[in-house]
C-alpha cells in the first residue's frame, strides 16, 4: 500500500493531512475523499522528488506524464496553495530526508537523478547579453506559430493581458485585446505621422493596430524570428510596409530616434534584474522631449517568489518580477515623470481563463503540433498564472510616464480622462 505511506511521509513534512487524495501506481489511494486526485502513474517521479524536492520535480514528472491529476487541476492547485498559506512553507529537514530516502529504498526508487524532459530550457552564456537574451525568447516563442494561434485570438495574436470592457457573453477575448491596444494607442495620444516604438513587438498585436488604426508609423522589434515572419504576413497582407518596419533586432541596438512614443507590453519582465535600469535608461534616450512611454509589465507581490523554478526552466528562462512600486521608481530613476498606474491583475484572470479555455477545446491539435509534453506544460503554466494574478500573488500594470522637457512641461492633460481620451 503506496498512497498511504507517502501521505505519512508528506504530513510529516508539511505538518498537515494532505491537501489532495494521492493514488499510487498500486491502485492504492490515501488522502481526502473528494475533489482532485495526485496520481503517481510511474515510480520515476518520486526518484524526481527525491532529487528536487519542489515544484520543479513536479513539473518535470507532469510534463514527462509519471504524474497527472484526476479531476480539477487548477482546484488541486488551489488546495495545496491554501494549505502552504494555512502551515507555511515547509522545511525539509535531515530527519526528513532521511526517511524519505529509507522509503525510497523500500518502494526500489532510488537511482540517478532522471534526465530533464526536452522541453527544458537549456540556456548558456553571461544573463544579460545578447545572445542568451535571444535564446531565452526563443525558447519560447519560436515554439510555434500555428500553435499560438491555435491558444490567442487569430485576431490580434496578442501574448499579454486584454482589457475586458463588457460582462455580455457575445463579448470575446479578440474584443478584450482590441479594447487593450486601443486604450494603450489613447494613453499615448497617436496621431497620424507619429513614430512608434513597439519594444517586443511579439506577433504585431500593437505594431498592426497602431499603424491601421491609428496612421502611425512603427518600428517593431523582437528576437524571435518566428514572430518576426509572422508579422511581416501581416504588415504585406494589410498593405502597411510603407507605415510599419519590423526588425529582428535587440532593443539595444536601435539607434534612429527620436521617437514620438515608445511602447513595450510585457516585455520588460525578460530584461532581468540587473538589466533594468539600462532598459529604461535606453528607452528615455530614444524618446524626443514631452514622448509618452507605456509600459504594460507583470509584478509580484512583496512576498512572493518573482519566478520560481518551473518558469525559469520551462517558460521564461532569465525572467524577473518585481513589486510594482520598485518598477516605478526604476522608471523614475531614468529621468521619465510618471503620470498613470494603472492594474489590470483581475483583467488577466479572465484572459488567461479565455486561453486555457481554447487550449483544452483543442487539446489533440495542440499535442500534434508541439507535443504532448509542452502541451502539458504550457496547460500547467497557465493553469498556475490564473490562480496567481486571482489569489494576488501577481498582478500586471499599465504605467504611463513621460519624458519631460526642459522646462518641465508634460504637454499632458490635467486629468486621467484627458490623457485616455
Amino acid at each position: 500500500m503506496i498512497a498511504p505511506r507517502l501521505a505519512t511521509l508528506l504530513q510529516s513534512v508539511t505538518g498537515a493531512p494532505p491537501a489532495v487524495r494521492i493514488r499510487a501506481w498500486d491502485g492504492s489511494e490515501a488522502g481526502p475523499a473528494t475533489g482532485p486526485a495526485l496520481v503517481i502513474r510511474d515510480p520515476v517521479a518520486l526518484r524526481r522528488l527525491l532529487w528536487s524536492p519542489n515544484e520543479l520535480g513536479l513539473a518535470q514528472a507532469y510534463a514527462a506524464g509519471e504524474l497527472d491529476v484526476d479531476g480539477d487541476l487548477a482546484d488541486g492547485l488551489r488546495r495545496v496553495w491554501r494549505q502552504v498559506r494555512a502551515t507555511g512553507r515547509p522545511r525539509i529537514t535531515l530527519a526528513h530526508k532521511l526517511r524519505a530516502l529509507r522509503l525510497a529504498g523500500r518502494l526500489g526508487v532510488l537511482g540517478r537523478r532522471p534526465a530533464p524532459p526536452d522541453t527544458e530550457a537549456r540556456l548558456t552564456g553571461e544573463p544579460g547579453s545578447r545572445e542568451r537574451a535571444r535564446a531565452a525568447i526563443g525558447h519560447h516563442y519560436d515554439l510555434s506559430n500555428a500553435f499560438y494561434q491555435l491558444v490567442l485570438d487569430d485576431e490580434t495574436m496578442a501574448y499579454s493581458c486584454g482589457y475586458w470592457r463588457s460582462e455580455e457573453p457575445g463579448y470575446t477575448l479578440a474584443d478584450a485585446q482590441r479594447d487593450k491596444l486601443d486604450l494603450i494607442c489613447r494613453k499615448l495620444d497617436l496621431h497620424p505621422g507619429m513614430r512608434l516604438l513597439d519594444v517586443g513587438c511579439g506577433w504585431g498585436s500593437l505594431t498592426v493596430h497602431a499603424a491601421h488604426h491609428y496612421g502611425v508609423h512603427v518600428t517593431g522589434v523582437t528576437l524571435s524570428a518566428e514572430q518576426r515572419a509572422h508579422v511581416q504576413a501581416r504588415v504585406d497582407a494589410l498593405g502597411l510596409g510603407g507605415r510599419v518596419d519590423v526588425r529582428l533586432r535587440d532593443y539595444r541596438d536601435v539607434r534612429d530616434g527620436p521617437y514620438d512614443a515608445v511602447a513595450t507590453v510585457e516585455m520588460g519582465e525578460h530584461v532581468g534584474a540587473r538589466g533594468y535600469p539600462a532598459f529604461t535608461a535606453k528607452l528615455f534616450g530614444l524618446l524626443r522631449p514631452a514622448g509618452r512611454l507605456l509600459v504594460q509589465q507583470m509584478s509580484r507581490g512583496r512576498v512572493a517568489p518573482g519566478g520560481g523554478a518551473f518558469i525559469e526552466r520551462y517558460i521564461a528562462p532569465d525572467m524577473h518580477m518585481r513589486p510594482v512600486g520598485e518598477t516605478v521608481a526604476l522608471i523614475e530613476g531614468a529621468g521619465f515623470e510618471v503620470r498613470d498606474v494603472e492594474a489590470m491583475r483581475e483583467h488577466y484572470v479572465r484572459t488567461v481563463d479565455a486561453w486555457l479555455e481554447t487550449l483544452d477545446e483543442h487539446w489533440e491539435r495542440a499535442v500534434d503540433l508541439v507535443g504532448e509534453p509542452m502541451a502539458r506544460i504550457f496547460r500547467l503554466y497557465l493553469v498556475g498564472g490564473a490562480l496567481s494574478f486571482a489569489e494576488n500573488r501577481m498582478g500586471v500594470d499599465q504605467i504611463l510616464a513621460v519624458r519631460p522637457m526642459a522646462e518641465g512641461d508634460s504637454q499632458m492633460a490635467y486629468t486621467r480622462e484627458g490623457f485616455r481620451g
